[in-house]
């Protein structure tokens, strides 16, 4: 049967968003495609929960709503993806509110599945840097690779075809995140086997020490 769609039918603009983005796994399907365009496929592969039926539900849901497009790359690669439009990336600023609260809000497990989009987002929310420093850090997980930089006290993060940065860390996402959050010092995960450092390897622990799960405190420039 097919799903109904429904309007909270009010003219407060927090519902009006909700009636775009607040059917089940829309946000999760923006925050995948929120670096960068994909295929089904790897979207299905970053939402370990979701039937392949919803996920094309969703999917034409937020393309009818304006917030995404379903597009051929150009040759070579000529493969169909997904890709959000303006008003689609616009919604970053949500997605990184939403960490912002989640982090100080109790029943977080970080055992569960995290993609590694969604670790990058998660950085990004959760940066404590000086707003004058500038630092640069490549990650790879899994097939997916990325370069953060930091400048005047915000990441920006892009989506590479090959490791890049004068630091470059490897590792499954969810042992990322606990390289970046855990109490650990790098070298002791790098001497465990669980992060592969190359590069600058004196710059790695500098980096990741930008970065701490919590929420900002009222009245903070963090963004």
């Amino acid at each position: 049967m097919a799903e109904i769609r429904k309007s909270y039918g009010e003219g407060c603009l927090a519902a009006h968003a909700l009636d775009v983005v607040g059917d089940r796994w829309a946000l999760l399907v923006l925050r995948e495609l929120m670096l960068g365009p994909k295929r089904f496929g790897a979207i299905r592969a970053r939402l370990p929960g979701i039937a392949t039926n919803m996920l094309a539900r969703r999917l034409a849901d937020l393309e009818a709503a304006g917030m995404l497009v379903h597009r051929d790359l150009p040759p070579p690669a000529s493969v169909p993806v997904y890709e959000l439009t303006a008003e689609g990336r616009a919604f970053h600023p949500v997605l990184v509110a939403l960490c912002h609260w989640a982090a100080g809000s109790p029943g977080h497990d970080p055992r569960l599945p995290i993609s590694p989009t969604a670790l990058m987002i998660s950085m990004q929310s959760m940066l404590h840097a000086d707003p004058g420093a500038v630092h640069e850090a490549g990650f790879s997980m899994d097939d997916e690779r990325f370069l953060m930089t930091v400048r005047a006290g915000r990441a920006e993060v892009r989506r590479t075809d090959a490791p890049e940065g004068a630091v470059h860390l490897a590792a499954p996402p969810n042992v990322m995140a606990r390289v970046v959050y855990g109490p650990e010092p790098l070298a002791r995960t790098m001497a465990a086997g669980l992060v592969r450092v190359d590069g600058d390897v004196a710059s790695g622990q500098p980096f990741i020490d930008l970065f701490r799960l919590e929420r900002p405190a009222p009245g903070s420039t963090q963004p």
